[in-house]
């Protein structure tokens, strides 16, 4: 099988990777030319899945495509916001995903990976 790499990370990492059929979107973080955006959860929730359906559109995806997301919070008690704000990029369908609270490595809020399923 062939892979793909989408994007480029001032990091060593491919924002995203398609194997097969399938789109592996690395961690996405609230960045913007590489400075962290100001906010709360919904705002950094919201720039995280922008950020993701830039990558995803680089390997020819939309959020639709998106089958599974895994979601760091750095507090637990911001998962009311971080689901209002998730919500509205998956209004119907939503992928499977899990959460969990986690010291991140940058400070910020959130941080959200993603698999997307679209055949070539």
């Amino acid at each position: 099988m062939t892979r793909q790499h989408f994007g480029t990370s001032h990091v060593p990492l491919s924002p995203a990777v398609r194997a097969g059929d399938f789109v592996y979107v690395s961690g996405q973080v609230p960045v913007v030319d590489g400075k962290i955006i100001e906010g709360g959860i919904a705002e950094q929730t919201t720039k995280v899945l922008e950020n993701i359906s830039s990558v995803l559109k680089l390997a020819g995806c939309e959020m639709s495509d998106v089958v599974k997301t895994t979601a760091w919070l750095k507090h637990a008690e911001d998962f009311a916001g971080f689901n209002a704000a998730y919500a509205k990029f998956f209004p119907t369908n939503p992928p499977a995903r899990s959460t969990a609270e986690s010291r991140l490595m940058i400070d910020i809020l959130v941080e959200i990976e993603a698999i997307a399923y679209k055949p070539l």
